[in-house]
């Protein structure tokens, strides 16, 4: 949920002064003063003193309502409230406006009027009637999106008339919000497979049974502290009874791969396989997350999200829903990258134990392969979803030479080490999902889990 700053309407001063006010001027205002100077310009050629007196009435009669109007101080705020403030594709989201008007006077009618993207729907646009003197009116209209991204919205513009509809004024707020639009994430299975140890099940948190050295930073008693604790020679130092921290526990690690290259894909919109990779991508790391796992996102292009923390991992568990936000945020916005290719995501997973990988491919061609065969030299076990944009984009088999190809490279992820799924057009991610744990047991059974399987099984 998210506020928006409360701002005051500009007065006419700010629009240019009287001169834009009279830039208000309705079609019916126009027309009365036009016709005001037709009947004064007709009465002094015919000499009829009365047809003058109905032509001054119709021309004056529009200046006067832009003048009060134009001199008319309203003293009205208004607030914008998101409910919720980040939503998945398809979803509809609340936008909840109130006007206050903090001022003793009423108001006269106000048509009231919030720009949002067209993508959001129709420019929502509310007729307020007469607010007394310390008032109140609230309103609300909903938006949605089938595209992910950033939206703004606001600012809020208020349009003032004058009773008779002669003249309308548009006064500006100056705030605004933004609603993100996440891509939609589906729920996975959790998958017990076997060779798990112990501490990972289904419905328990996971946590590796391996343990770091202790912390030599000490830090100061605490009551219950163990006294065998005790750091003799910072006490020394520091005067005060100093003990060694507590064995720090590490967690598992996950790190989703997500190929944004523009060349690995084809075609676009909603149904397009980039945006089903995406959205692939985003409800693994979910998942993962709520499997505890330390998790982080990572393009082709080397950027990884969370960027701090452990080595760029999403921190604790009380950190898991902020971590969770942040790389959903940064995958309502992700697009293709500038094609470089895989070797700047190689070159951060080099050279460190990055635990389980989970990577979501656009088409590969042999020096991709290649680059993406060394990853699983990188990494504990790897998992990769490959997509053949060209079936996405054309709804129709590949030819067979292509389709050959496609496949060899298939065949040299796997005998890298990568536990590899096809993903064919429309495809459900769940039951990918199961796949690729059956996938692993049958590599188990046929005597390979050691080289290819998940250590201690995955969820």
């Amino acid at each position: 949920m998210t506020a928006g700053e409360p701002g005051a309407v500009q007065d006419g001063s700010s629009k240019g002064g009287l001169r834009a006010a009279f830039g208000g001027l309705t079609t019916r205002g126009r027309s009365f003063l036009a016709a005001g100077v037709a009947a004064a310009v007709c009465a002094y050629v015919l000499g009829q003193a009365d047809l003058l007196r109905v032509g001054l009435l119709l021309a004056v009669l529009p200046l006067v309502c832009v003048i009060v109007l134009y001199r008319t101080r309203y003293r009205v705020t208004g607030t914008r409230r998101l409910t919720p403030s980040r939503v998945p594709t398809g979803s509809e989201a609340r936008v909840h406006l109130r006007m206050d008007n903090v001022s003793r006077l009423p108001t006269g009618l106000l048509m009231l009027q919030d720009r949002v993207p067209y993508v959001l729907g129709p420019r929502p646009r509310f007729v307020l009637d007469r607010v007394e003197g310390g008032g109140r009116r609230e309103v609300s209209y909903r938006v949605r999106s089938d595209l992910r991204g950033r939206y703004p919205l606001g600012p809020l513009q208020l349009r003032l008339s004058d009773p008779f509809g002669m003249c309308e004024l548009t006064r500006s707020f100056s705030a605004y919000d933004t609603l993100v639009v996440i891509p939609r994430t589906v729920p996975l299975p959790a998958l017990r497979l076997a060779g798990e140890a112990s501490g990972y099940g289904d419905g328990r948190q996971r946590s590796l049974a391996l343990a770091g050295e202790d912390d030599i930073i000490p830090r100061g008693y605490r009551h219950g502290d163990d006294l065998r604790r005790v750091h003799w020679r910072s006490t020394a130092r520091y005067g005060e009874l100093m003990v060694r921290r507590e064995e720090q526990p590490q967690r598992a690690r996950c790190t989703v791969l997500l190929d944004t290259r523009q060349v690995g894909y084809a075609g676009a919109g909603p149904d397009s396989a980039f945006e089903w990779a995406v959205s692939g991508a985003a409800s693994a790391l979910v998942h993962m997350l709520e499997r505890g796992f330390a998790v982080r996102l990572l393009t082709d292009d080397g950027n990884a999200v969370p960027g701090s923390g452990s080595d760029g991992f999403a921190g604790s568990t009380q950190e898991s829903a902020d971590s969770a936000g942040l790389m959903l945020d940064t995958l309502a916005v992700v697009d293709h990258s500038d094609g470089g290719g895989l070797s700047r995501a190689h070159d951060v997973l080099r050279g460190s134990n990055e635990g389980l990988l989970i990577a979501f491919f656009g088409d590969l061609d042999e020096e991709q392969t290649s680059v993406a065969a060394r990853m699983r030299q990188r990494t504990g076990a790897a998992v990769a979803f490959v997509l053949d944009s060209a079936r996405w984009s054309g709804g129709v088999e590949p030819p067979a030479v292509p389709a050959a190809r496609a496949e060899e490279r298939l065949r040299q992820l796997r005998e890298a080490g990568w536990i590899v799924v096809p993903v064919p057009p429309g495809a459900d991610l769940p039951a990918l999902w199961q796949l690729a744990g059956q996938m692993r047991t049958d590599t188990q059974s046929a005597g390979n889990g050691g080289s290819t399987g998940f250590p201690g099984g995955w969820s």
